[in-house]
């Protein structure tokens, strides 16, 4: 048989993908798992965009569109993406569509990286571990900048500019973020485009998906920032907002990109789902309710899962700023059961305790100094979050008293 390449061998993963087959195959066998592992919402796209999807299917719309994506769509995610940026000057022109905004990742690291050359990338760790696999993948060179729980899971300024170098060519944010929930304030990216401003070779990625679901204080981007508006690659879309995780609708827009974006689009997807593209349009251009209504939910989930988390034993958990996950400590619980890291403890709450979470080695390597920790996603009815902690909190007594 032929060799695979090297590249294909290294490529990363997403290891929510992978817990999410391990707990449907414990459900195949009976077992009862309250699973927290994969991020999305667990309600439905609200009625109105599916709707739109059912009308646009029956009117024939439902072939190939231009690959940037249809106008309308890019005419609405503009004016969307204006509106919740304080009225930055975004074009139609400069939005681009994508199957989903994980594309993008790839998208950005290709056009301002080249293969080999030696270029870097500064990515957050913890994060999405596509950051890490798509920059490996594309020839660059990942450098990490660790977030820190003492500043909720914020990363040091300073430290980000002994990172830089000559050589890097795109910051990658991501706020709210995911694994932690954390975010960044205003001030933040301030001081970030204050660094920035002594490094004109550097493009951002600000991956803002989770935009709508920031509860600390008002959504603020790096692009509002003065001069930073042309230089970020701002990303966005349908998944988190609306509900619409499997209908792949991400939109993106940076003024001298979008084209250089359209032609990856050309060479990868073609375009996305002309069906999916109407139905965004809805959920943008349409009654804001059912948005407001999941966020709200999330929000007092995050205020149970938070309070309950932190009255298990040997579990600390910050109160996050944004998105749908808690991010908490277990390294105290982790010593209690005899678990020898996160990952062993997540093994074995899930196999023992029918818990399904993700541990921290799933969104990169360890942050020196930090700890042992775990994702639980709240994207979960209040039910479930009572049940599970329950069962967690159950499972680390029972244990503690097997390791004493």
């Amino acid at each position: 048989m032929p060799d695979i390449s090297r590249r294909a061998q290294q490529l990363g993963t997403e290891n929510a993908f992978v817990v999410l087959a391990e707990v449907n195959a414990l459900a195949r066998q009976g077992k009862d798992i309250v699973s927290f592992c994969i991020g999305q919402p667990d309600f439905p796209a609200p009625e109105h965009v599916q709707q739109a999807a059912i009308r646009a299917i029956k009117a024939g719309k439902h072939g190939y569109t231009p690959s940037a994506g249809i106008d309308e769509l890019r005419a609405a995610a503009a004016k969307y993406l204006a509106g919740m940026r304080g009225g930055l000057p975004i074009r139609p022109e400069d939005v681009v569509v994508g199957a989903g905004a994980k594309p993008f990742i790839a998208y950005a690291i290709l056009s301002t990286t080249d293969y080999g050359a030696g270029d870097e990338v500064i990515y957050p760790n913890p994060g999405f571990p596509i950051y890490e696999s798509q920059i490996l993948a594309n020839g660059a060179k990942p450098v990490p900048i660790h977030l820190h729980e003492a500043r909720d899971f914020t990363f040091d300024v300073a430290e980000l500019e002994r990172l830089i170098t000559p050589r890097t060519r795109l910051l990658i944010l991501n706020y709210p973020h995911n694994p932690t929930g954390g975010t960044l304030t205003r001030k933040d990216l301030e001081a970030i485009a204050a660094i920035l401003r002594r490094h004109p070779q550097v493009w951002v990625y600000a991956d803002e998906i989770y935009s709508r679901l920031s509860y600390a204080e008002a959504f603020y981007s790096i692009a509002q920032v003065p001069g930073m508006l042309e230089r970020t690659i701002i990303s966005d879309g349908a998944s988190k907002t609306w509900a619409m995780t499997g209908w792949r609708i991400g939109f993106t827009a940076n003024a001298a990109l979008a084209p250089v974006f359209t032609r990856w689009i050309t060479n990868t997807d073609s375009c996305a789902s002309q069906i999916s593209q109407w139905a965004a349009v809805e959920a943008i251009n349409g009654p804001q309710d059912a948005a407001e209504r999941m966020r709200a939910s999330f929000l007092e989930r995050r205020d149970l899962i938070v309070g309950l988390l932190n009255q298990v034993p040997g579990v600390t958990c910050r109160n996050p700023g944004g998105a749908f996950y808690a991010w908490p400590n277990v390294t105290e619980a982790c010593k209690r059961i005899g678990a020898a890291d996160s990952e062993e403890f997540r093994k074995r709450l899930l196999n023992e305790a029918g818990v399904a979470v993700l541990a921290d080695i799933h969104f990169g390597s360890r942050v020196p100094g930090e700890g042992q920790h775990l994702r639980f996603s709240y994207a979960a009815s209040k039910q479930a979050i009572e049940q599970g902690v329950a069962r967690m909190a159950e499972f680390i007594g029972k244990n503690t008293r097997k390791a004493a």
